[in-house]
């Protein structure tokens, strides 16, 4: 990759795809709160959806896990812990091997669910079949990663993921990552710019109220019988 494409990639493209990802939740949000939602196809097939939809949502959970424990915290927290290099990439291999095996077939279970069940394909929009591709190849290349490479990124790629968060980009870090990485995460890049404009944006509304709210309290309605 030559320096032009490389900076493209590893310097701009990430925070062209962040302030989308900011700015476009917020857009989302303001001017279409009343489709802020998951819009689940459950009602329409409740049946085909269970088992996929809970290996999808426990990979994903992982996924997201494992990415901010493992990139956005440098090694020498884990060295004061006891965790030394050689464990950590332990660790990451196989919670990420874990949550590719989830991920992965939960998402084609719920692509081909999107396409053989007839009343569910016709109230499919094309941007949920776009999502459902651009998730199933990001995961995919990140559980291909996990299985064929072994690249150690402790040193490369997640120094590199820190610097665009702190706003100080070392693209050279990036130079001698593995290809499949690259495209791993050029692709990862595009999926955070283009969710606040799908179905994802329901994992910011998650019900964590339902944890601590009050009990619902149901009374007997006076003068009848059997309520």
């Amino acid at each position: 990759m030559n320096g032009f494409l490389h900076t493209l990639g590893f310097v701009v493209f990430p925070y062209i795809a962040l302030t989308v990802f900011v700015f476009g939740h917020a857009w989302r949000y303001v001017t279409d709160w009343k489709r802020w939602n998951a819009a689940s196809s459950q009602f329409l097939h409740k049946d085909s959806i269970k088992g996929g939809i809970t290996i999808f949502h426990w990979g994903a959970l992982l996924t997201l896990l494992g990415h901010a424990g493992g990139m956005l915290i440098p090694q020498r927290i884990y060295d004061v812990f006891g965790v030394n290099a050689a464990a950590h990439n332990f660790m990451a291999h196989w919670a990420g091997l874990v949550a590719g095996m989830l991920m992965v077939p939960g998402v084609i279970w719920l692509l081909v669910r999107r396409i053989r069940q007839d009343r569910i394909a016709a109230n499919t929009p094309v941007h949920d079949y776009i999502l459902l591709g651009m998730l199933l190849v990001v995961s995919g290349l990140g559980l291909y990663n996990v299985v064929f490479t072994h690249y150690d990124v402790l040193y490369s790629v997640a120094p590199w993921i820190r610097s665009i968060v702190i706003l100080a980009p070392q693209p050279d870090l990036m130079a001698p990552v593995p290809v499949s990485y690259k495209l791993h995460i050029i692709t990862a890049l595009v999926l955070l710019g283009y969710s606040p404009f799908t179905r994802l944006v329901h994992i910011w509304s998650a019900p964590v109220t339902y944890l601590y709210r009050s009990y619902v309290i149901f009374r007997k309605s006076p003068g009848t019988k059997g309520a």
